[in-house]
């Protein structure tokens, strides 16, 4: 059985939606560093697939680590929010 926390724990999800909400560019660096993850690309294929966020990597380095964000002009009211970042939807307070 598959469950929600499969790839990652809650505070993980938050922080890559708010990082992301906030514009700025993440990577596996930056997660670890700030949460101690290691499923950023397994969040951002959910934030992808599942929520349909318009998101972008860029490879950099010669050893093309990706580096995401947010397509500019994205309409932020049309966002999808899993539960764990739902605080994030309609500007709500961060946790």
């Amino acid at each position: 059985m598959m469950h929600d926390n499969f790839y990652s724990s809650d505070s993980q999800v938050f922080w890559t939606y708010k990082a992301l909400i906030d514009g700025r560019t993440i990577s596996h660096k930056s997660e670890i560093r700030e949460v101690r993850g290691w499923s950023l690309g397994a969040i951002i294929h959910r934030l992808r697939h599942d929520c349909g966020w318009p998101t972008q990597a860029e490879y950099r380095g010669p050893l093309s680590v990706a580096h995401y964000s947010l397509k500019a002009g994205i309409d932020r009211a049309a966002l999808r929010f899993p539960k764990s970042a739902r605080a994030l939807d309609n500007g709500g307070a961060a946790q």
